[in-house]
């Protein structure tokens, strides 16, 4: 009688849900479609169901395993796709505003482990040296194994103030790390500038969040009236793990004129959309370059795509992350929600990011260098008796007060340095 009743239970739950996330056109096939409902399955699952209740160590409710069966379903999808209970769909919406607390950390899912995407900037990750590709295999001395992403989120977060260790595998180190953090209410910065020399700016953004594409354009505006006109800025979106869509096709759309910025093409109608450049450029034609790494992903790479295929910017570093996949959060009516994976991205030239990510223009390994001593070789003027300039030499216009000694900033930040250095090459040929 139990298995008849869970069985009819069962097929109707499938029956209504294939209707309810089915598009208009699917929902308008025949009840043929009906027919081919894998009854056997459902007969597999319920008599699963009913071996649990009766015979697991412990007693189980129906709610639990019905939303362990739930998420079980989403997580054999794809690495994103999930569903979320009431409080980690409020975490959720709280990050896209760029405040929650815990460590500040962006994660997926691979091999069973929890992989890293990148750290936030200013984060407790990002202080202790979390990296992007970092595997966390314990935590709290718990192994991950077994636990779907949003329950090993879920031992992540915490009281700001508490500490959690975690084991972690990187390429490269014989033996697994035991990393110790300090939870910290999370505020991302989504978008920071600085001056970089005299008529070149670096802009920073670290997450998309919804003020990004706002917050970018200020950020220009003030550099304006501090500095003057821009001849070259350096977006970097190294460790980016993406964010929100939209703010991604307004940062890109900050910088181009037209044309298309990224499409998405999934099974349903619902999910095609095509977003297109309007006619503006923050930067007045002025020269960009683009600086990404694994880490950068998304919503990252929406941009980073976008401004290539119009070679509008050079893009460089190293390969992205290749997250070219939409996910619809879909709220249900418990107040849970369902993120699911419903489109894939395209850049402008239908190219899709999707396990792919975007080669760079210039590739820049990820290396440290160290300054030496200047090279005592011996030049024109160490000569005795050697003869002077002509005239006065003009003094670089490149120098000033807010002039960073390339060789420091290289020691710093090779990438970043090397990009400087392109810009300004960039910079020279543009000039009338």
């Amino acid at each position: 009688m139990r298995f008849s009743r869970l069985l009819s239970v069962f097929t109707a739950a499938a029956l209504l849900a294939g209707l309810l996330l089915s598009a208009p056109s699917v929902m308008a096939q025949s009840a043929d479609s009906e027919s081919s409902l894998p009854l056997e399955e459902l007969r597999s699952f319920t008599e699963v169901y009913e071996r649990v209740q009766r015979d697991y160590v412990e007693s189980v409710d129906d709610q639990t395993l019905i939303r362990n069966a739930i998420r079980g379903m989403l997580e054999g999808l794809d690495p994103h796709s999930a569903y979320l209970d009431q409080a980690e769909y409020q975490q959720l919406q709280e990050g896209t505003r760029g405040e929650f607390g815990g460590l500040g950390i962006e994660v997926g899912l691979e091999d069973g482990f929890i992989k890293v995407i990148a750290p936030i900037d200013g984060t407790p990750a990002d202080a202790a040296g979390i990296q992007p590709a970092d595997l966390i295999i314990r935590i709290d001395g718990q192994s991950v194994r077994g636990l779907d992403l949003q329950q090993a989120v879920e031992l992540m977060r915490g009281e700001p103030g508490t500490e959690i260790t975690l084991g972690i595998l990187r390429d490269g180190e014989d033996t697994p790390l035991a990393v110790t953090l300090e939870r910290a209410v999370i505020r991302v910065e989504s978008v920071r500038s600085r001056q970089l020399e005299a008529g070149f700016g670096y802009l920073r953004i670290s997450q998309f969040q919804s003020r990004t594409g706002d917050d970018l354009l200020s950020e220009i505006d003030r550099w304006r009236d501090e500095h003057g006109p821009l001849d070259g800025l350096v977006l970097d979106l190294r460790n980016n793990p993406g964010g929100v869509l939209d703010a991604a096709v307004e940062v890109a759309d900050a910088f181009l004129t037209n044309g298309a910025i990224v499409s998405t093409d999934g099974r349903v109608e619902r999910a095609e959309a095509r977003f297109t450049a309007t006619p503006n450029d923050a930067l007045n034609g002025a020269p960009l370059v683009v600086l990404v790494n694994a880490g950068s992903a998304s919503a990252a790479e929406i941009v980073a795509g976008a401004l290539q295929d119009h070679r509008r910017a050079v893009i460089m570093g190293e390969q992205t992350f290749g997250k070219g996949s939409v996910q619809s959060i879909l709220p249900l009516r418990n107040g849970s929600a369902v993120k699911l994976t419903t489109a894939r991205y395209y850049t402008p030239d239908g190219r899709s990011i999707q396990a792919e990510g975007i080669v760079p223009d210039v590739e820049i390994a990820n290396l440290r260098v160290s300054d030496r001593q200047a090279s005592q070789a011996l030049r024109e003027s160490d000569l005795p008796r050697h003869l002077s300039a002509d005239a006065e030499q003009p003094s670089d216009p490149a120098s000033g007060d807010d002039a960073v000694p390339s060789s420091a900033l290289a020691t710093r930040d090779y990438a970043l340095a090397e990009a400087l250095n392109l810009l300004k090459g960039l910079s020279i040929l543009g000039r009338d």
